[in-house]
C-alpha cells in the first residue's frame, strides 16, 4: 500500500466547536528514551507529525510532561497552529531524569504550564487542555477550577480530565463542561468501563490512552491472529479497529515515532469488522 493512499477513515466526533476524526495521534513517542529529553532524530519526528497530518489526522495529542516539552515543541515546529487540526495537550505530571511522573495540580503551577505550552504549539489558545492526573497535595476541585477559569478567560478553547474515577468526572463536570476524558483502556484492561460508560450516555468523547500495547497482543494473540487473517490486517490494526467500534464516543490515538508504523495505524480505520468479531473481541477480557 502506497504513503498516497494512506488516508484516515474514521468517522467523526465533536470537541467543542471542532470536528475529527476519531482516530488520532499520540504524540508521547517524540520523545527520547523513557519519554525524557529530546528524540535522537528530531526531523523524522518532525516529519511523523507533518505526515500524520498529510494522511488526515485531525486530532493530535501531548503533554508538556513528554519530554518534559519536547514533543510540545517538535509538534509546534512541524505544523504551528493550522485551524483544521485540533492538538491537545495536558498540565499536572512533573517529570525527573529517572523518568518518574509526579503529580502536582497546583493551579498557580497549571497558570504557569498552560503558557508554556501555548509558546510551545506556536499558538494563542490550547484547543483542548486536560489536568493530567489528580493530585493528592492539591484539592481537585481546585484544579479543575484553574481549567474552568483558563476556559472562561478564552485561553482554551475546552477542558479534559485525564486518570479520572467515576466520582471525579462528576466533580469536575459540577465546575466545567467536560468535553473529552483520558483514562487507560484497550482490548486487555476494562477498568474503565463505567467511566466509558457514562462518557457514552453523556457524549463526552473517550481518549484512551495506551489503546494497543504488546501485552494486549501477546494476552489474546490467536484471537487477534484469527481475525487479522480474514481481514489481511495486523493483530495492532484489529486492536485499533475494535476499539472504533465499541464506542461512538471513543478516540484512540495510537502513537509512534516511525512514519511506517504510523500508516500502518491509519488504515485500521479503514478494516471493518463484524458484529460477530466485535463481539468476541468484546467478550475475551470481559
Amino acid at each position: 500500500m502506497s504513503s498516497n493512499s494512506i488516508t484516515n477513515e474514521s468517522e467523526t466526533f465533536e470537541i467543542g466547536d471542532s470536528t475529527v476524526h476519531r482516530l488520532g495521534f499520540g504524540a508521547m513517542r517524540l520523545t527520547g528514551e523513557n519519554i525524557i529529553g529530546a528524540p535522537a532524530d528530531e526531523e523524522t519526528a518532525r516529519e511523523v507529525v507533518e505526515h500524520a497530518v498529510d494522511c488526515g489526522v485531525d486530532l493530535i495529542d501531548t503533554a508538556d510532561s513528554y519530554g518534559p516539552a519536547a514533543s510540545e515543541r517538535l509538534i509546534g515546529e512541524a505544523i504551528g497552529d493550522p485551524d483544521d487540526v485540533l492538538v491537545a495537550t495536558k498540565a499536572g505530571l512533573l517529570r525527573n531524569r529517572e523518568g518518574d511522573w509526579i503529580a502536582h495540580g497546583d493551579p498557580d503551577y497549571i497558570r504557569n504550564q498552560v503558557l508554556t505550552s501555548l509558546d510551545r504549539l506556536q499558538t494563542d489558545t490550547i484547543d483542548l487542555f486536560q489536568f493530567h492526573r489528580p493530585d493528592d497535595d492539591t484539592p481537585y476541585e481546585d484544579s479543575v477550577a484553574t481549567f474552568a477559569e483558563l476556559k472562561d478567560e478564552g485561553i482554551v478553547d475546552s477542558v479534559g480530565v485525564s486518570n479520572v474515577s467515576a466520582e471525579l468526572l462528576d466533580q469536575a463536570r459540577e465546575q466545567v463542561e467536560v468535553a473529552t476524558v483520558q483514562n487507560r483502556y484497550n482490548l486487555n484492561d476494562r477498568g474503565s468501563r463505567e467511566v466509558l460508560e457514562i462518557c457514552d450516555d453523556e457524549g463526552i468523547g473517550f481518549i484512551p490512552w495506551a489503546p494497543i500495547n504488546g501485552d494486549d497482543l501477546d494476552e489474546h494473540a490467536d484471537l487477534l491472529d484469527e481475525i487479522a487473517a480474514e481481514h489481511d490486517a495486523t493483530r495492532r490494526q484489529v486492536g485499533l479497529a475494535w476499539l472504533l467500534e465499541r464506542s461512538d464516543v471513543m478516540l484512540p490515538i495510537p502513537g509512534t515515532s516511525d512514519p511506517d508504523h504510523l500508516e500502518s495505524n491509519v488504515a485500521a480505520s479503514r478494516l471493518s469488522l463484524s458484529d460477530d468479531e466485535v463481539q468476541r473481541l468484546t467478550e475475551a477480557a470481559d
